[in-house]
């Protein structure tokens, strides 16, 4: 069993909180991990080292920068097999999904690395010819950043990577259900030459964490990933204390299958993306709805697919408990269940499917993060864009057409961060992701992933051209 203890400063330590936390395996239910929280005087020193360790990261050339991201990168690659171990063993993903996390997120290190040596500024024409006016683009400052388990290095990797890229130091809490593969990354960056006190990784009773780091005042920026409730409430223990924040929060995706599509091909397309994760992840797509001269062969193809597939545990009995009880409520209202259901097996929801659900149903309403999807037909463009765009979530939306006018029709109109055609959603280190709405602000990934950790300073000069006072 892994004893769990704070980084700060450059230092593993013991927390000094009063509460201890187990780390479950969702699939035995064995304790494989133990976290000694961190109490007022551990955050206290956190954000005393941020703000020595910012005071010399920034002032470290993006050269160097770029070198020391990229050994972390290297070290990751070097280390996947133990990293994903951890993660299946904490998180309960299939192997094959933990290794393409781990080697997603060095990528992303990597292209940060790269990115980061071109926070460009700018020169604006002065209004006369002893005018200079520049703006640079300098760190934001020490940053506080909360990442979820769903995905536990690959959050917590793009949130650490552009923000040290940036120049920024970084105080991280992870979610305490799976943080083993976030200690070995930090044990990496600081084996890559990353200045012990420019990152600390603070683990314990996120409620209590979360408010004194925000409200601490070396703090300038938060970056949060996790529910929508969490979100609102984090956005506005930040805004109180005037710190822009990036949230990146829940979803409820709607699939569009369009009267052009391929119905099987599009079946068999959606299957991975929806159960990736045991349906676990913000942009799974949720809400299908299917033009109904489609409906029955996607059915088919989609049912036929779904019933073999062997689902990995979710990540506790609570979730499995709130998926079950979101699939009861609307079975009850007189939804038609179409596969699977029933209770589950502790940390187990097989894959399912409903149809025929009434408007009021919860499911409708709520993110089931879970392996858990809604069938409806439709009969237009219009009605699929009503039903899309209804709830107050707006991350991803999927559709599958070939038509090109359809195609802008839905591009236009769509209320989300991200559309995906015909395809998987984009999620490279070089795209944003993010939504609107309850979804979310800001973006992680791509130049605008990095954009939120730099500040634009306008410098003005007046040079004087006449004679030199004596």
């Amino acid at each position: 069993m892994r004893q769990y203890q704070q980084f700060i400063g450059g230092v593993w330590r013991d927390g000094a909180g009063p509460g201890e936390t187990d780390v479950l395996s969702p699939a035995s239910g064995d304790v494989v991990g133990r976290i000694r929280h961190a109490g007022i005087q551990d955050l206290a020193d956190a954000t005393a080292a941020a703000a020595r360790g910012f005071a010399q990261w920034s002032r470290t050339s993006p050269l160097d920068r770029s070198r020391i991201l990229r050994r972390a990168a290297d070290g990751l690659r070097i280390r996947t097999e133990e990293i994903a171990a951890l993660i299946v063993t904490e998180q309960g993903k299939p192997p094959l999904e933990a290794r393409t996390e781990v080697a997603a997120c060095a990528d992303v290190i990597e292209w940060f690395a790269e990115e980061g040596r071109r926070t460009y500024g700018r020169v604006i024409p002065g209004r006369h010819p002893d005018q200079h006016l520049e703006v640079r683009q300098v760190p934001v400052g020490p940053v506080a950043a909360f990442t979820p388990w769903n995905f536990p290095l690959s959050q917590a990797v793009r949130k650490i990577a552009p923000a040290l890229a940036a120049g920024c130091a970084i105080i991280l809490k992870p979610s305490e259900e799976a943080p083993g593969a976030c200690v070995v990354l930090a044990d990496l960056l600081i084996e890559a030459g990353l200045p012990g006190e420019v990152l600390s990784l603070v683990l314990g009773d996120p409620a209590s964490i979360s408010r004194t780091l925000i409200a601490d005042p070396v703090v300038r920026k938060v970056s949060f990933t996790g529910s929508v409730p969490v979100g609102k409430h984090i956005a506005a223990l930040a805004g109180a204390a005037m710190k822009p924040c990036t949230m990146e929060l829940g979803g409820h995706a709607a699939v569009i299958v369009a009267a052009d599509a391929d119905p099987v091909a599009a079946a068999r397309a959606l299957l991975p993306m929806k159960f990736r994760n045991a349906g676990q992840a913000c942009i799974a797509p949720t809400r299908f709805l299917i033009h109904h001269s489609l409906y029955d062969a996607f059915v088919a193809a989609l049912l036929d697919g779904a019933a073999t597939l062997n689902l990995p545990p979710l990540i506790n009995p609570r979730r499995a408990a709130a998926v079950s009880a979101l699939v009861d409520e609307a079975v009850d209202r007189g939804a038609r269940l179409l596969l699977g259901g029933g209770p589950p097996e502790r940390c187990r929801y097989p894959a399912t499917f409903l149809a025929d659900v009434p408007a009021d149903a919860a499911i409708l309403r709520e993110e089931p993060f879970g392996p858990v999807a809604t069938l409806q037909r439709i009969d237009s463009d219009q009605e699929a864009l009503e039903i899309a765009n209804a709830l107050p979530f707006g991350l991803a939306t999927y559709l599958f057409t070939d038509d090109a006018r359809r195609q802008a029709y839905y591009a236009d109109r769509v209320d989300c961060g991200m559309l995906s055609i015909n395809a998987a959603p984009i999620a490279l280190p070089e795209t944003p992701f993010g939504g609107v709405r309850d979804s979310g602000f800001g973006r992680e990934g791509g130049m605008e992933g990095l954009a939120p950790y730099l500040a634009p300073k306008l410098v003005t000069v007046h040079h004087h051209r006449g004679p030199r006072a004596a």
